[in-house]
């Protein structure tokens, strides 16, 4: 039987706000624990709420963005259950009357081509704190820094068909939510955060099968596997007579498998009521435009304009517009140089081949965007080549100074006068005489071949220092000679 999987994702993204959506608290990530919870973080009696208006403006600069309805009105509820890490028994949350509305994000995917998913929803609600299970000898710590922290849940339609789009759309909303500044988008800190909502069903069914829940995934890469392990178990379970029950499940990276956790809950198994602490939230228009008149260039904007006005691929344009530090770096290098092509093919490979090896963000780069540029008209005046400019890339990288320095400092100036070049053509020759013999009694398949043994010797002979383009250019010259 033909199967086709159905995937609809619930995304927390951790707002970036200075302060917690209810208390004055600080948000900052690895504090001791315990150190950044208020009373109001705690649930106290006597205690009241205050909105932060921050999140509600980073809410509706997200809505904006995926051209979503904002609701005028909007209401907080109480969820209601029962967990160590949840002290006021309840979490204060947006059921009913969320502040985004129905929305939409078109994705790439790796052929190119785009799809347009959906989104149900985006709403406000606060984190949880956090149970600690380790150095507590077969007990469990609790770490309340966390309980209040301003979330945005953004729940997707059941529009995706497979584990590869659904990373497409995650990558998709981390970078928007990066361009807009609303959150840091770190996933190893939990910043964001993934349910993985998974069912399957017959090619040609209309209906949805019953879905499982994988929580917490916390990678684009465990986001893949966990989706794929849960669709081969979900089929692999019906068609041996079984059924797929509803459930919330975990995924275990190092066995590579996802595992039940409780059944799932449904809505009315939270209680939900409006929270009599807080007041409907009410968003008038001139907000909405002070909010929309913020906003910057978006992916998408971007990708289209680095095609449009730097004639760059789609594919190219599509990974530097991927984050907006790399997109800001490539047109500060673009800018120096005035060479939109080699400022993404050097951007793309070795600067993003030095950040990978070294495990350092763009921000971070030992190489600044204007020494890059510098070294890159360097290579478009011909003073170095492409080759030597690698030497160049990695004592830069190693701080030695800028493109020109380097080159002074080590004599790395191409040799670019013709006399020069064909004085040491003719000793590279009359060293390999034999080899000049052959190459003229051969066919035109072999001497191909051939030459490019007489560049490299040619090469090795200028320590790579001589013109690529006029070495082959005499050469040929004097071998056809």
């Amino acid at each position: 039987m033909q199967w086709e999987t159905v995937i609809g994702l619930e995304i927390h993204a951790q707002l970036a706000t200075q302060s917690k959506i209810f208390s004055g608290s600080a948000t900052t990530f690895g504090a001791e624990p315990n150190t950044q919870a208020s009373l109001v973080d705690l649930g106290m009696p006597g205690t009241l709420p205050v909105l932060n208006a921050e999140a509600v403006r980073m809410a509706c600069k997200f809505g904006l963005a995926i051209d979503a309805e904002i609701a005028p009105k909007n209401v907080f509820a109480r969820k209601n259950y029962f967990y160590p890490d949840l002290p006021k028994g309840y979490q204060t949350s947006q059921m009913d009357h969320p502040i985004v509305g129905k929305g939409h994000l078109d994705i790439t995917l790796e052929d190119g081509s785009t799809r347009r998913i959906g989104i149900t929803r985006a709403h406000l609600e606060e984190d949880a704190g956090k149970s600690l299970h380790e150095d507590f000898h077969g007990m469990s710590g609790i770490d309340l820094n966390r309980a209040g922290t301003p979330l945005l849940e953004i729940v997707s339609e059941p529009d995706i068909r497979s584990a590869k789009e659904a990373v497409a759309y995650v990558k998709a909303i981390h970078a928007l939510v990066r361009y807009l500044g609303i959150c840091d988008g770190n996933m190893a800190e939990g910043s964001l955060r993934c349910d993985c909502n998974v069912s399957v069903r017959p090619k040609g069914q209309a209906e949805f099968g019953t879905r499982a829940e994988i929580k917490n995934v916390n990678s684009f890469r465990f986001i893949e596997k966990a989706i794929n392990h849960e669709v081969q178990r979900q089929i692999e379970l019906i068609e041996d007579g079984g059924k797929v029950v509803q459930e919330t499940r975990l995924y275990d990276p190092n066995k590579d498998e996802t595992r039940s956790m409780r059944s799932k809950e449904e809505a009315n198994d939270y209680r939900y009521f409006p929270c009599p602490d807080l007041l409907p939230v009410v968003i008038e228009q001139s907000f909405l435009d002070e909010v929309r008149a913020s906003l910057p260039e978006l992916p998408v904007q971007k990708r289209e304009r680095f095609e449009r006005e730097f004639g760059l691929s789609a594919y190219d344009a599509t990974v530097l517009a991927a984050s907006r530090e790399m997109a800001d770096y490539f047109e500060a290098v673009q800018q120096v140089c005035g060479d939109a092509k080699l400022s993404a093919n050097w951007v793309m490979g070795e600067l993003s081949s030095l950040l990978n090896k070294d495990g350092l963000e763009i921000d971070q780069s030992p190489v600044s965007a204007e020494q890059l540029g510098g070294m890159i008209l360097r290579i478009k005046d011909d003073t170095i080549s492409g080759k030597i400019a690698k030497m160049v890339f990695e004592a830069m990288a190693a701080g030695e100074g800028s493109a020109d320095e380097i080159i002074e400092k080590k004599g790395l100036k191409q040799v670019t006068d013709s006399g020069a070049i064909e004085k040491m053509l003719d000793e590279v020759l009359t060293a390999n005489a034999e080899q000049v013999e052959q190459y003229r009694s051969s066919d035109e398949a072999k001497r191909g071949k051939m030459f490019g043994f007489f560049v490299g010797q040619a090469m090795k002979a200028s320590k790579g220092k001589a013109n690529p383009g006029q070495v082959n250019q005499l050469l040929k010259k004097k071998l056809e000679g």
